[in-house]
C-alpha cells in the first residue's frame, strides 16, 4: 500500500519553480548582453568585404582556394559534405584565421535544394566559386550517373538558390575535358567542344551540361559569370600548410600525382601507367599540368574582374604538354625514390593528348602560370606529403 508523501511534491515543485528561475535569468542576462539578436557577420553585407561562398572548400583545390582569398581578406564560408574533402584542411584554415566574421564551415550536400535555400537565406553572399564535384576520369566511366547528378544536378541547385537569393557572381570551376579530344593541339576557348563526333567521358559530359546551363541562364540574367577550363593539378601550399590527401579507397582514380607519391612512400607496390601505345612521341598520353597556387591565382583574378551580365570563359594551363612518362621521371628526381613502374593497358575515357593555349587568360585577366617547373612543383607537394603520412589525420 501506497503513501503520499506532501513533502516531495513539495520538493518537487520547487525544484520546477528554481529552474524556471534561473531560465528567466539566463533569458534577461542574453538580451542586456550588447551581441544579442545582432545578426551574425557573415548574415549582412558590409561595406568593403566581399563574402565569397566556396562550394567543396574542404577539398585539395578548393582549400587552397579559401586560403588565399582569406589571406587577401575577403570572408570565406565554405560548404563541404566531407564525402571527398578534409575536416582536417577547414582546421588548419580556421587555425590561420580565427577572427570572427573570417571563416564559418557548414556541413551540408549541394544535392538537398532545401538545405542550400536555407544556406542562402541566412548569408549574406557576394559571389560564389563552386569547386564541389567528384572529379576521376576512370570512376565516372564506371559510375556515370553519379557524375550527372553531383556535377550537373548540383550545380542546377546552386545556381537556382544564387538566383532566388540576389547573388550575381559565379566563377565556375570546369575542366579541359570538356574538349573531348580535339584534332588539333593546343586547345583554345575556340575549339569546338565535345559533340557526338568528338569522344568525352562522363566526367567531360556532366561538366559540360553544367556549363550549358549556367550560360543558359545568364542569356537573360545580370549575373557575372567566369569559368575556368583548368587542366591537370598538381602541386601544394608553398608554405606546406595545406596538400592533396585522398580517400583511401579512391587511390586507384586519383591524380597521378598522388599515385606516385604512394609508390614512393610504399603505400602502393608501384606505379601503374596505363596506356603505352598512345600517338605521342613515348607512346603515354600528353597533359598540361598546373601548378595549384598558379590555378588559385587565376580563380582570383577571375572573380576580380567579373562584371555583370558579362561571361567569361578562360583555358588555366602553362601552354606546355608533358607525358606521362617525363611526369614519372621528375616524380622520381622530386621525391629521391626510383619508382617501380607497371605498364598496362588503356584506362577508358583517356585521351592521347590534350594542353591549353593559355594566350587570353593573359591577355583579359593578366594571368600567367608562374610555377611551370614539373620537379618543383613536385617536390613542394611531396614535402608535405612527407610531413603528413596520414593525410590531414596527423602530422
Amino acid at each position: 500500500m501506497e503513501y503520499h508523501d506532501p513533502k516531495r511534491k513539495s520538493n518537487f515543485v520547487g525544484k520546477i519553480l528554481m529552474a524556471a528561475a534561473l531560465t528567466a535569468v539566463c533569458i534577461i542576462m542574453l538580451k542586456q548582453s550588447p551581441t544579442f539578436g545582432t545578426p551574425s557577420q557573415f548574415s549582412r553585407h558590409e561595406e568593403g568585404v566581399t563574402h565569397v561562398l566556396v562550394t567543396g572548400g574542404a577539398g585539395y583545390i578548393g582549400s587552397h582556394a579559401a586560403l588565399r582569398l582569406l589571406k587577401e581578406s575577403y570572408r570565406v564560408t565554405i560548404v563541404d559534405n566531407l564525402s571527398r574533402g578534409n575536416i582536417g584542411a577547414v582546421k588548419v584554415l580556421q587555425e590561420l584565421f580565427p577572427e570572427p566574421g573570417r571563416l564559418q564551415f557548414i556541413y551540408a550536400d549541394l544535392g538537398d535544394a532545401k538545405a542550400v535555400n536555407k544556406i542562402f537565406s541566412e548569408n549574406a553572399f557576394d559571389a560564389v566559386i563552386h569547386f564541389a564535384a567528384v572529379a576521376y576520369v576512370g570512376e565516372s566511366t564506371l559510375d556515370p550517373l553519379k557524375y550527372y547528378h553531383n556535377i550537373t544536378s548540383n550545380t542546377l541547385v546552386v545556381l537556382e538558390a544564387m538566383a532566388a537569393h540576389g547573388v550575381n557572381t559565379l566563377i565556375y570551376s570546369s575542366t579541359c575535358a570538356t574538349y573531348g579530344e580535339p584534332e588539333k593541339m593546343p586547345i583554345t576557348e575556340e575549339t569546338p567542344q565535345a559533340s557526338k563526333l568528338v569522344p568525352i567521358n562522363p566526367y567531360g559530359k556532366a561538366k559540360k551540361m553544367a556549363e550549358d546551363i549556367i550560360l543558359d541562364f545568364s542569356k537573360n540574367s545580370d549575373m557575372a559569370v567566369m569559368i575556368l577550363r583548368y587542366f591537370n593539378v598538381i602541386g601544394s601550399d608553398p608554405e606546406g600548410r595545406l596538400g592533396e590527401a585522398p580517400r583511401p579507397e579512391l587511390r586507384e582514380h586519383g591524380r597521378i600525382s598522388g599515385a606516385c607519391f604512394d609508390a614512393a612512400r610504399g603505400i602502393m607496390p608501384g606505379l601503374k601507367v596505363k596506356g603505352t601505345d598512345y600517338n605521342t612521341h613515348d607512346g603515354t598520353c600528353i597533359r598540361d599540368y598546373i601548378d595549384v597556387t598558379d590555378l588559385v591565382d587565376a580563380h582570383v583574378k577571375a572573380l576580380q574582374k567579373a562584371q555583370p551580365s558579362k561571361v567569361g570563359i578562360y583555358n588555366v594551363g602553362t601552354g606546355k604538354g608533358r607525358s606521362v612518362k617525363e611526369f614519372v621521371e621528375a616524380c622520381k628526381k622530386a621525391t629521391g625514390v626510383d619508382i617501380k613502374v607497371d605498364y598496362l593497358p588503356r584506362r577508358p575515357g583517356d585521351y592521347a593528348e590534350v594542353f591549353s593555349d593559355p594566350t587570353k587568360i593573359r591577355r583579359e585577366l593578366n594571368w600567367t602560370a608562374q610555377h611551370t617547373d614539373l620537379e618543383e612543383s613536385l617536390k613542394t607537394a611531396w614535402r608535405w606529403q612527407k610531413a603528413h603520412r596520414d593525410g590531414y589525420g596527423a602530422s
